[in-house]
């Protein structure tokens, strides 16, 4: 669709075609005339342009509605030393506040995790033969999300589904599948590097089981997958 402006200066021009300008032989019914087609037709040009304004939030709005969500680029420098993180890291269940991240914080927490950290592709998590068969979900207070690598959320699942898994700013949810037989090992490389982060960037996880079955049959997995274990994240008091 041609943009706004383009209406507007289109309205302008068809305007200036019929600007009345009186001369010696012009009648008073003749000019009156054109004065009226000229003010019918703007009206007309202004509210069908008034029309097609809301065409293009209103497509934002769908995309939103359909459930995608850009997030930032994430922050590769600074944070805390890998040694003081290490000694940093623990499992924390209680003290949730209950506040929401940043973008930039679920931005840096997701490409910690599973972010692509090469220009082959490749993971801040290794899976064994470079399979990269592993799913992040992420709940969060308008749903449940898939994130992708390219910094991407595609909503899942509609719904706050985080009181069900042990509360915290959100959830996060390892999937993979059944059939692969290193699938529980790669899960546990996702979830030490979110805990790693976590410690780095001041907030408390812990791994647990409990809730596990809170969204079975619920959330779109591929045929063949499971969610194996989820990670409540959240700020703390």
């Amino acid at each position: 669709m041609p943009p706004i402006p383009f209406f507007l200066s289109l309205i302008h021009s068809i305007s200036l075609l019929f600007k009345v300008t009186r001369n010696p032989t012009q009648t008073q019914r003749e000019a009156t005339m054109l004065l009226r087609i000229r003010r019918s037709l703007s009206m007309l040009l202004s509210l069908a342009a008034l029309s097609l304004m809301p065409a293009i939030p209103a497509r934002a709005a769908e995309a939103a509605a359909g459930g995608s969500m850009e997030l930032p680029a994430p922050s590769k420098t600074g944070g805390m030393p890998l040694m003081q993180a290490l000694a940093e890291r623990h499992s924390t269940k209680k003290g949730f506040n209950g506040a929401a991240l940043t973008p930039q914080q679920l931005s840096d927490l997701l490409w910690a995790t599973w972010g692509v950290n090469r220009s082959d592709g490749r993971h801040t998590a290794p899976t064994a033969m470079n399979r990269q068969d592993v799913r992040v979900y992420v709940a969060l207070e308008n749903g449940v999300w898939l994130y992708d690598a390219a910094q991407t959320l595609t909503k899942a699942l509609d719904g706050d589904w985080r009181g069900k898994m042990g509360g915290g700013s959100l959830t996060l949810l390892y999937a993979a599948p059944t059939a692969n037989p290193w699938a529980p090992m790669h899960v546990g490389s996702l979830y030490q590097n979110a805990g790693l982060f976590c410690a780095s960037a001041g907030l408390g996880s812990y791994v647990h089981a409990s809730g596990l079955q809170a969204l079975a049959g619920k959330l779109p997995l591929p045929e063949g997958w499971r969610v194996y274990i989820v990670q409540t994240v959240g700020s703390l008091h």
